[in-house]
């Protein structure tokens, strides 16, 4: 059962205290140990999972310092990062939440799931989550790389978009990747996903092959595009993301092919 309750001093497990997107990195770390160590105690706490037999606590609250993004534990182990994240979007659903949009009466958590519940007209509402594709495109010994306009650090990496209304996951790609780059694509073949918490995002991992054209770029999306040799690479995303592990499966099998 999903409940809040009231943190007692000796409570231990994982703590995620998030407000409005940010979450509470003392030391650059998630904090863990017991509540009265960090001060959490009496504070209203709800379970959101388990980590290595421990529990994970959420806390929508403000910390007046060390607030930071969940981006900052990305190298972290990937369970540990993913309920990181599901706390942050959580505390953000149950802030923009407080008041049904149907009737105007205030919401308040279901104890049976992830669920914002009106008293008064019934209505019952979820997190919402924007499904999103990466792709990275193969041509002979080469993988399209893009530096995207929201990337100020020089990282180059696969291309992505979100997923219309209407509109399938392979439509998306094959969409997405010409209007951002000109180029056309064939043999999709999914991948994996990975919840993606900025904000409430779940990217959906493809591999496609070149089809056809020539790269012009989108630029208000992209500051820059091309064709890169499997080893001669620039800078790339952090270990830990969808898009790195699709980057080394396609370096990996141009290698393979090529030496």
């Amino acid at each position: 059962m999903l409940a809040d309750r009231i943190i007692e001093k000796l409570d231990h497990g994982w703590w995620v205290v998030s407000h409005y997107h940010k979450l509470w990195l003392p030391g650059g770390a998630l904090p863990y140990g017991q509540a009265g160590e960090w001060g959490l105690e009496g504070l209203t706490a709800r379970r959101i999972g388990e980590w290595q037999g421990e529990p994970v606590w959420l806390i929508c609250q403000q910390q007046p310092q060390d607030m930071g993004s969940v981006r900052q534990i990305i190298d972290q182990d990937a369970g540990l990062f993913q309920l990181a994240g599901r706390g942050v979007q959580l505390a953000e659903f149950y802030r923009s939440h407080h008041y049904c949009g149907y009737c105007g009466h205030s919401m308040h958590p279901s104890k049976t799931e992830w669920a914002l519940l009106c008293s008064h007209c019934r209505e019952r509402y979820y997190p919402q989550i924007a499904p999103c594709i990466i792709v990275a495109i193969r041509k002979g010994d080469s993988i399209l790389l893009g530096k995207h306009v929201r990337h100020r650090n020089g990282v180059y990496t696969v291309l992505a978009g979100f997923v219309e209304v209407g509109e399938t996951l392979e439509q998306a790609v094959s969409r997405e990747v010409m209007e951002e780059s000109g180029i056309r694509v064939k043999n999709l073949h999914y991948v994996s996903s990975q919840p993606w918490p900025f904000p409430q995002s779940l990217m959906m991992a493809f591999t496609a092959e070149y089809a056809g054209g020539e790269i012009a770029i989108d630029r208000k999306e992209l500051l820059d595009a091309g064709w890169y040799r499997y080893d001669q690479l620039p800078l790339l995303p952090a270990v830990g993301t969808v898009a790195r592990r699709l980057i080394e499966d396609t370096v990996a099998r141009c290698r393979a092919d090529c030496e």
